[in-house]
């Protein structure tokens, strides 16, 4: 049985962009839209992993990371922040609220999906 990951976006493209890499990796893929569908989807699908935009309507992913965490209790649910944010103070906020790792966009197929096998 293939790990399930979800990943979350806002933009249909960065989706795309985000899944193929994993799926062509042999990984179940499912997607949310926004910050609220996304802690949903956790919910419901109970993914082994999560790709996660920081910028995204509803609730970022700094917001849905501190959720993930605190609210639904999953402190060892690796997350992995995909953003466009790209500052050394984004990164350093990123990591504390919990991400297991912040990737900065444009990136390579490739790398995330050795991050995301480093973490399973």
């Amino acid at each position: 049985m293939s790990h399930k990951i979800l990943v979350v976006d806002d933009s249909p493209t960065e989706r795309t962009l985000m899944s193929l890499p994993l799926q062509q990796a042999g990984y179940y893929i499912v997607t949310a839209v926004d910050g609220d569908d996304a802690l949903d989807k956790i919910v419901k699908e109970n993914p082994d992993l999560v790709v996660l935009d920081v910028v995204m309507p509803k609730k970022n992913g700094y917001q849905v990371c501190r959720e993930i965490r605190t609210r639904l209790g999953k402190e060892k649910l690796p997350i992995i922040l995909l953003t466009t944010k790209s500052e050394a103070s984004d990164k350093f906020w990123g990591m504390k609220q919990g991400a297991n790792e912040y990737i900065t966009k444009p990136f390579k197929g490739d790398e995330l999906v050795a991050i995301v096998k480093r973490l399973l």
